[in-house]
């Protein structure tokens, strides 16, 4: 069995940081939590759980932070968690497994990480994380937002899960930090260019976020994943400033990096969807049906191979007088979002519309 010291960092969580440590609390061997100026009763709350609380001045740099939590680990392994990350009851099963069989050779061990969820509870967002990493390593952390752990060596993707689960965001606080480091003149990596880019869009600075993610893929250095996710961004820009063309060239863009994923099927056949365009869009709805899911994906929003394709379908075939054919697509929509209203009425009209014709004949 394997040793780990869990390794945080944090600043007013008292909303989230007692259910974070809950969940994990019977698990790892050591809490080491740094607090880079909490006013709350974030470290009040985190005492009952460790008296193992540093501080360290906030300076505007994840990756400094964190490599201080790491710091002060001594186990053999160290874990890393936000406070608004969870450990659900079947996770916590998991990772006392991964525990007890873990080999000693492994450096650097991933987990899901769950970020979006249906009002049923399942997972709609998800990409991997290197989460548990051997301390012997000095693996260390990059950027001084939306930092990355580099990590190599022996690697393993676990079965284990995070759950992200915020209650609240503070929505300046990384925006802020990359303007500061433009005004002091500091020259934005690849990496860093692309998440300024999301920012700007997050804020609905539209045309600041285009120039941007340009300038990250003209860079040629980005990480294919980011790639393609600033092509779909740009898609985004551009419809929410109303240019229709830019916004599918932009999707188009993503198939010179791979193969088409079922976010641009469904883009794509949104596009001709809108021209009354039904067998072009039929086609590429088809195609994200039909695409093979790789969990080795950086981002995976499972909307776009599963119920989405089916419903839009539906409507396209419906369009078309095939109507055994639009309902078998709306109920294996229903498959996915049993209780979702536009499904529902979907298939009341279709079984009212077989009832008719049944009198008709």
């Amino acid at each position: 069995m394997i040793t780990i010291s869990l390794c945080m960092i944090v600043k007013n969580e008292e909303e989230v940081i007692g259910r974070c440590l809950a969940s994990v609390k019977d698990i790892v061997d050591e809490i080491n939590i740094v607090d880079t100026g909490s006013t709350d009763q974030t470290k009040k709350i985190v005492k009952q759980y460790t008296d193992r609380i540093f501080d360290f001045k906030w300076i505007d740099d994840f990756a400094a932070a964190r490599n201080y939590s790491f710091d002060q680990a001594t186990k053999e392994y160290i874990l890393w968690l936000d406070a608004d990350d969870v450990f659900t009851e079947d996770d916590q099963e998991k990772l006392k497994e991964l525990k007890n069989s873990l080999d000693h050779s492994y450096d650097a061990i991933s987990m899901k990480y769950h970020l979006a969820f249906d009002e049923l509870g399942n997972v709609t967002y998800l990409l991997r994380r290197y989460r548990l990493v051997n301390r012997k390593k000095q693996f260390k952390w990059i950027g001084q937002v939306h930092e990355y752990l580099s990590v190599y060596g022996n690697l393993l993707d676990s079965d284990v899960a995070v759950s992200h689960l915020p209650l609240s965001h503070d929505s300046n606080r990384n925006i802020n930090i990359y303007q500061k480091m433009i005004d002091e003149g500091k020259e934005l990596s690849p990496r860093d260019t692309f998440y300024f880019a999301n920012e700007l869009m997050d804020h609905s600075k539209y045309k600041e976020a285009i120039m941007y993610y340009e300038l990250f893929l003209e860079t040629n250095k980005g990480w294919i994943e980011d790639n393609i996710t600033a092509c779909f961004k740009l898609a985004d820009c551009y419809y929410a400033i109303g240019d229709n063309h830019l916004t599918l060239i932009s999707t188009l863009r993503t198939l010179t990096y791979d193969v088409p994923r079922p976010e641009a099927c469904c883009r794509i056949g949104y596009y001709f969807m809108e021209q009354n365009k039904n067998i072009e869009a039929i086609y590429w709805y088809k195609q994200a049906l039909n695409y093979t899911n790789n969990e080795t994906l950086s981002f995976q929003n499972t909307n776009f191979s599963t119920w989405l394709p089916h419903l839009q379908l539906c409507v396209l075939y419906d369009r078309m007088q095939e109507h055994r054919i639009a309902y078998s697509h709306n109920e294996q929509a229903r498959k996915y979002r049993p209780t979702d209203e536009r499904i529902l009425g979907n298939k009341k009209y279709f079984e009212q519309l077989f009832r008719d014709s049944l009198k008709e004949e």
